[in-house]
């Protein structure tokens, strides 16, 4: 069994523990302070942009465009042709 000089001296802390632990502390603390007011910033600006109106620029207004691609009419005399080269009659 150690006697209790040895005890005693393991739980006997130096000046440099308490000066290391309290700096820690020291700037853990001031960095929440330092994001809880970024933090703070951010959701007011965001509220800001929030609270302004919304406009949408949609551009000249334009008429319908016409179909690209001819449609045939069904009932024409020739009937209804594949664009092939040459050109074979769908039916």
């Amino acid at each position: 069994m150690k006697s209790k000089k040895e005890k005693l001296r393991a739980q006997v802390k130096s000046r440099f523990y308490y000066i290391f632990w309290g700096t820690c502390t020291v700037a853990v603390v001031a960095g929440q302070f330092l994001v809880g007011s970024g933090f703070r910033r951010m959701a007011e600006s965001l509220d800001n942009v929030l609270d302004s109106p919304i406009i949408i620029d949609m551009g000249i207004p334009r008429p319908p465009r016409p179909h690209l691609m001819p449609v045939p009419d069904a009932w024409e005399e020739d009937g209804l042709w594949h664009p092939t080269d040459p050109p074979k009659q769908a039916w």
